[in-house]
This record gives structure tokens, sequence and C-alpha cells, in this order.
């Protein structure tokens, strides 16, 4: 257990440095209609091997919120803190390279390649932001993430021969490869049934486990109450929710 696990499973709040802090963030959407603010100086702070669901009614601003802390864009206003390092200006240059370095995404298309194998389309993760690798060790590397998805059997199978649950666990692998310090995922069980589902979010969940940070954005309450804490996003505003457990 991390020491962020042990004080929340004693109730005191963890004393490490957290792996991300944003503060006071604002972020309004301007288009061909009136400004919209989607961010009303949201305040998250997310610790080694915690995990965090965020609930919402559809286009309240989850999505917009976690590109915001996967870097694919900036708030108006508010600090972000990665680390203990400012990173609320970045040039995109250097935002890619904390992306491919830090953080992992899994979102509810699995966008895998379909002319590639599972362990192929997992290797993939590693020819850019990760140094050289020699493809033998790329390969090794990506049969150790499948399997601990339990899924190494597959490696060799192609995705149209996968089901959408096996398709899912493929890309947290490919997630995972990289051994991100946060994980992402945005509705990442939106296109399963149930059970599948279910499957996938402990996937998700148990990654906590090896210290990695995670942030969930679903609109399943079941899947939520998995998760160690449950805010809701309305209005612009991110707060505790109650879900029952």
């Amino acid at each position: 257990m991390t020491a962020a696990q042990t004080a929340l499973a004693y109730g005191t709040a963890p004393t490490a440095t957290p792996l991300l802090r944003i503060t006071g963030v604002t972020k309004t959407l301007r288009g061909q209609q009136e400004p919209r603010t989607i961010l009303n100086g949201v305040d998250l702070t997310l610790h080694s091997g915690e995990s965090i669901a965020v609930l919402g009614r559809s286009g309240s601003g989850k999505s917009t919120l976690l590109s915001l802390i996967g870097l694919f864009d900036r708030p108006d206003a508010g600090q972000y803190l990665l680390g203990e390092r400012d990173i609320t200006r970045l040039s995109e240059r250097r935002a890619a390279a904390l992306r491919s370095a830090e953080f992992g995404f899994v979102f509810q298309r699995f966008f895998l390649l379909k002319q590639l194998s599972a362990v192929q389309n997992v290797a993939m993760a590693l020819v850019n932001g990760q140094g050289w690798l020699p493809r033998r060790k790329r390969r090794a590397r990506a049969m150790a993430a499948l399997d601990q998805l339990g899924i190494a059997h597959l490696a060799k199978h192609k995705p149209p021969r996968l089901s959408g649950g096996e398709q899912q666990r493929v890309a947290i692998a490919r997630a995972l490869v990289r051994d991100p310090k946060i994980l992402l995922a945005d509705e990442p069980t939106g296109a399963l049934d149930t059970d599948t589902g279910n499957l996938v979010v402990e996937a998700l969940r148990a990654t906590t486990d090896r210290g990695c940070g995670l942030i969930l954005v679903t609109h399943d309450h079941d899947h939520a109450a998995k998760m160690q804490r449950v805010l809701h996003l309305d209005h612009g505003v991110l707060s505790p929710a109650e879900v029952r457990r």
C-alpha cells in the first residue's frame, strides 16, 4: 500500500508531494455562440496510488477537465503544478514531452491499429518519447503490460478478433507500457456492456496498487463508487459527490 493509500485508509491527509495539483482553474469555451464558462475555479489534487472518479452530466466539462490535466489544452486562469513544477504555461513542445513521460491515456474508443497485433499495438507506444529501444525490448515490455491485464495469451490477435473488453484492455496496456505516473481515463466503458465494463474498471483501479494516480471520468455511479474519491462537476464547479457504495 502506498503512503497516499495508507493515509486515505486512516482518514488522514497524505503528506507526500501530490502528483498534480490544480488551483482556481477556469476555462471558457468561445465559438460562434456566446462564450460559456465550462470550468469555474476548479481545484483538484491527485496523489500517488490514489483513484478519483469525476461524475457529471453530458456537456458538463468532464472531458475538458481531463484535456487540461493531460496538457492537450490550457486554462484561461489558475495554476497547475505537476509534482513541484509549475506547468501552467508551457510550450507545446514541452507539453508533448511531459505527456509522453508522465501520462497514460485511455478513451472510450480504443484507437487500435487493426492491421497490427495486440502486442504490436502496445509496443507502438514505445516508439516515440521513450528514447530508442531495440525491437526485442519493446516487445518484452509490451508483453509484460499485456500480462498485467491478464491478456498475454491474446498477444498475436489483431483487434477484429478481440471483443470490446479485450480491445479496451489492450488500450490500457498501451497506456501503461511507458510506466506513467498518472492515468487519465475518459468514459472508458461507454461502449461496453455492464459485465465487461466492470472488468475494465477493475483493471484501471488495479493500476493504483503500483503507485499510479488514476482519474476516471464516467457517467456510471457504480463504477465511480469503486474509486477512492468521487467528485461531481456541475456548472463549472467541482465538488465531492455522494455515491452509494
